[in-house]
């Protein structure tokens, strides 16, 4: 079963928390301060409209078929994987208000610790979106991080919390191994956004322990992700000093 694991993660999030290790060295060795870098989520792919689209699109689409993979590999007969790690819609209401509830349990310490980092010059300028939009800019940064979302909870909480609990890890080992995977996957964006990125994996990691449900940790993660990105132009107007990238 580690087998699986690993691959599993080398063909989805895990490859990015390697890229990502690769990334903030360069970025710590580079001649350019760490404040002065910047890291954009999801830029332009190309400088015509329509094939900026499909591009963008396509990335999403093709991004959630490890989504697909996991629940295929966790299906059970007499028993879906949607059940299994409580991603259904059998209980609506709370998993929305528990997604709330972790949105400002999590959301404002987040906000706080990024505006923290970039004025201490340890995390970089994240562009979450672009600022130049079009018709279908705000439905593409939705599903973008829908699919955000989707790969994080579903694989890195309920596919992974599954498979080592099935391989005998304790409770706090399983957490603290996932918080810090989600952790290592964002350190791209700098020191700071690593350590916020391992308490919201704690947070999430116990929250599911206790629900047995990842829809409220998809629920926070796809509105904290949609304010992120939607709510950047807006932001970056109000703190352009902490915010704006590197000219």
């Amino acid at each position: 079963m580690y087998w699986e694991v690993g691959i599993v993660l080398g063909l989805s999030l895990g490859a990015s928390a390697v890229y990502s290790i690769v990334s903030i060295i360069a970025r710590l060795t580079d001649v350019t301060p760490l404040a002065d870098q910047s890291a954009t989520l999801n830029g332009s792919q190309s400088p015509r409209e329509w094939l900026d689209f499909t591009y963008q699109f396509l990335g999403i689409v093709f991004g959630v078929f490890a989504v697909a993979l996991v629940l295929f590999l966790l299906w059970r007969p007499g028993q879906s994987a949607f059940r299994r790690i409580g991603f259904d819609f059998t209980r609506p209401g709370k998993d929305v208000l528990g997604g709330v509830g972790l949105l400002l349990l999590i959301g404002i310490p987040g906000l706080g610790l990024y505006l923290a980092g970039r004025a201490f010059g340890f995390t970089v300028a994240v562009v979450p979106s672009p600022i130049d939009a079009f018709w279908w800019t705000i439905p593409i940064l939705v599903l973008a991080a829908l699919r955000a979302a989707l790969l994080e909870e579903i694989i890195v909480v309920g596919y992974l919390f599954t498979r080592l609990r099935e391989l005998g890890w304790s409770r706090w080992a399983i957490i603290l191994s996932s918080a810090t995977l989600r952790g290592s996957y964002h350190l791209y964006q700098g020191i700071g956004p690593f350590f916020g990125n391992v308490v919201m994996g704690v947070v999430f990691g116990w929250c599911y322990e206790r629900w047995g449900r990842t829809m409220p940790l998809v629920v926070t993660h796809w509105l904290l992700d949609i304010l992120s990105f939607v709510g950047y132009p807006l932001a970056l107007a109000w703190f352009p000093g902490l915010l704006a990238p590197a000219s």
